[in-house]
């Protein structure tokens, strides 16, 4: 799949200075810029697959061709999945309900959900387990198990993603393991780990997607050591949760 953005104008009526954005099917682009920038308009816009007919007058393209009305209008046919920070599970039923009646609305078998958990639990310190109650769990554990339900049931080719940094789980493998899957992601940070793990990232300015920054092999490096850095944190912040103390030699990078 390849999805095409058109530019459309910034909040001056001015137009975007990027005039055509192609992404193609296992990319990851990231989309940075301050806030108030417009990065949650690009956003919406890629969720409505808009047509020249929200604020920004942005037009987006499935493999070249503007999307049927029904695509747009059904959610169940809309080939996109978003992943937040800000998302908690309101159905009271527990994870293995939940993940099989999501397998069978999809058509998948009820035999991937032991997958599912398997690799939730490789995105939060957190265990997750077949019986507990959606409602239970926590910010971290939701977006995991989210993360994992998107790349294993989900049959939509396009993720979504806004500002997961402080969502709670290992947001590096989280990116990897959507991108590995084949789908398009795009992801909305301010976190320079996972900004320079994206092949691209359009940069946002008073709502004008003015320049795209290809990641740059010295970049790819700076990325190689910030993610050692992120995985020592994430590694002391679970021994502390876990109530152990920590050596100097633990804490020394």
């Amino acid at each position: 799949m390849r999805l095409t953005i058109l530019g459309g104008v910034d909040k001056d009526g001015c137009a975007d200075h990027i005039e055509t954005l192609h992404i193609d099917s296992g990319e990851i682009v990231g989309i940075v810029g301050p806030t108030g920038s417009g990065k949650s308009t690009l956003i919406s816009d890629l969720e409505q697959f808009a047509q020249r007919d929200t604020e920004s007058r942005r037009q987006v393209l499935i493999d070249g061709q503007p999307p049927d009305a029904e695509v747009r209008a059904d959610p169940r046919r809309k080939p996109v999945a978003q992943l937040s920070q800000n998302m908690h599970f309101l159905a009271d039923m527990t994870v293995s309900d939940f993940l099989a009646m999501h397998a069978k609305s999809r058509g998948r078998e009820e035999n991937l959900i032991a997958k599912v958990i398997d690799l939730a639990n490789t995105l939060t310190g957190e265990p997750i387990h077949p019986e507990h109650h959606l409602t239970a769990l926590s910010g971290g554990q939701s977006r995991a198990l989210m993360t994992a339900d998107i790349a294993v049931i989900s049959d939509s080719p396009i993720v979504l993603i806004d500002e997961i940094e402080n969502a709670g789980i290992k947001k590096q493998e989280a990116l990897k393991l959507l991108a590995g899957e084949g789908k398009i992601v795009v992801v909305v940070t301010h976190d320079p780990v996972l900004a320079l793990m994206t092949s691209r990232r359009v940069v946002m300015k008073k709502g004008n997607m003015v320049r795209v920054i290809q990641t740059s092999e010295e970049e790819q490096k700076v990325c190689n050591s910030l993610s050692r850095v992120d995985r020592w944190l994430i590694n002391l912040r679970e021994a502390i949760r876990r109530g152990e103390t920590v050596s100097a030699a633990e804490a020394a990078l």
